[in-house]
């Protein structure tokens, strides 16, 4: 019988956070919406979507993200 070979799935399912942004942000963020909507043709309903493809974007171009440093000893 052929061995399965299943990896660890990862837990994916949403977490809910509550942040308080600065309302120059949240305007940025409306605008940003507004932009996105009329450039790709989709409205967007809630602004407060795009934060998380926002994060995910600018977290995996950091290099810090990327290649993150162990702690040192001492």
């Amino acid at each position: 019988m052929t061995k399965l070979k299943l990896f660890v799935i990862p837990d994916d399912r949403p977490v809910k956070i509550t942040v308080e942004l600065p309302g120059t942000i949240h305007r940025h963020l409306v605008a940003y919406a507004e932009l996105l909507g009329r450039e790709t043709g989709q409205i967007v309903a809630d602004p407060a979507k795009l934060i998380a493809p926002m994060l995910t974007r600018f977290m995996t171009r950091q290099s810090l993200c990327q290649n993150p440093k162990k702690p040192e000893a001492g």
